[in-house]
């Protein structure tokens, strides 16, 4: 499985079958060929049997895993416009790898792609109507693949089947997304064309007025992109107390850090402004969801925000979510409040080997 940054590789090499596992990162990358030689070298001999590469942006075009060959890959640089500062480097690496590893499948597996069933009310923007037919502007989500495993192994977790419930699904990292999972399908998330909308995040502001980009670019005389810029890469967390990391900002507020602490609260009011959000779309609520870095490993923040939701039949039992146990709601708690690890590397390796399975020919003892 290949995951690529705007500087950085992560690889790893997984056996589904015996479930041993090699991981590795490539950092500092300017050159994906040279990357991707430098993973090749540090597998030695080990057997590839198919790659997954994980690809920010599929569009509409790509709402399942799909086999990359020439005409995948050309539809895929039509759609650099809806991701440009993803799909260039997805494009790069996936461009080495192929030919590198010529005659090996390579599959692509979309970010995007879980949310292909968000329904138009929540998908469509209230925008002209050509800005959607001819630019394709509309939400498409991100983070699908995590999504699509926590709520599978939430599901385990409660001994239920997927298709029964309903959930809430918090993927907290540096980047932050929430999604509303309808027996298995999402039906809407809080990220919207790119990956900036929605939540607070390390460095994105998430939701805010669009006119702000005007204001301050007629304010400071600097160009709008400039300003969108800054959205992306000195704003959310960072922008609010200087500090990106969750774990530091928890520690400066801890020690009285006045602007730590106010970055905390808008994180929190966000969350939480979703959750009530989502628990409407729903019209129920069998789980909330934590998982990613931060949902998976800050106790206050999973406390902070189902503080006060008891009426709405959230809670948290203060030992149990210390623990971070997978259960972390009380026994007599209507809605299940979970704490389930993400595995996106996983995700996409079964997803990759599912789809080379039903592209396969079936052995000769198999066939009608």
């Amino acid at each position: 499985m290949l995951n690529t940054g705007s500087s950085s590789l992560k690889y790893e090499l997984i056996d589904l079958d015996g479930g041993a596992r090699r991981v590795g990162v490539v950092d500092e990358v300017t050159d994906q060929e040279a990357a991707i030689s430098t993973v090749i070298d540090e597998l030695g001999a080990a057997s590839v049997d198919v790659v997954g590469h994980r690809v920010v942006h599929g569009g509409t075009s790509f709402t399942a895993p799909t086999l990359l060959d020439e005409a995948a890959v050309a539809e895929l640089r039509r759609l650099v416009p809806l991701a440009p500062l993803h799909l260039p480097a997805n494009l790069a690496a996936i461009d080495a790898a192929r030919r590198r590893w010529p005659d090996v499948p390579h599959v692509a597996v979309f970010d995007t792609a879980f949310h292909r069933t968000v329904p138009a009310a929540a998908h469509r923007y209230a925008v002209p109507r050509a800005w959607y037919e001819e630019h394709g502007v509309r939400r498409y989500g991100f983070h699908g693949t995590s999504v699509a495993y926590v709520s599978a192994r939430a599901a385990e977790v409660l001994a239920r089947p997927l298709g029964d419930l309903d959930l809430i699904v918090a993927h907290l990292g540096n980047g932050a997304s929430i999604t509303a999972v309808h027996h298995g399908a999402s039906i809407d998330t809080s990220m919207g064309l790119s990956p900036l909308e929605g939540l607070v995040m390390g460095t994105r502001s998430g939701d805010v007025d669009p006119t702000v980009l005007g204001h301050v670019a007629a304010a400071t005389g600097r160009p709008i992109d400039d300003v969108l810029e800054e959205l992306s890469t000195a704003s959310g967390l960072l922008g609010l107390c200087g500090a990106s990391d969750m774990r530091v900002v928890t520690e400066r507020a801890g020690d009285g850090d006045d602007d730590a602490a106010l970055a905390m609260d808008v994180v929190v009011h966000r969350l939480r402004r979703y959750v009530g959000a989502f628990l409407a779309v729903l019209g129920r609520c069998d789980a909330l969801v934590f998982t990613a870095g931060i949902g998976e490993h800050s106790a206050v923040i999973r406390r902070r925000v189902c503080a006060g939701l008891e009426g709405l039949g959230i809670a948290v039992d203060g030992d149990r979510n210390r623990r971070a146990e997978p259960i972390i709601s009380p026994d007599t708690s209507p809605t299940a409040v979970l704490v389930v690890p993400t595995d996106e590397a996983a995700e996409i390796a079964g997803q990759a080997a599912a789809l080379l399975a039903a592209h396969s020919p079936p052995p000769p003892g198999d066939q009608p």
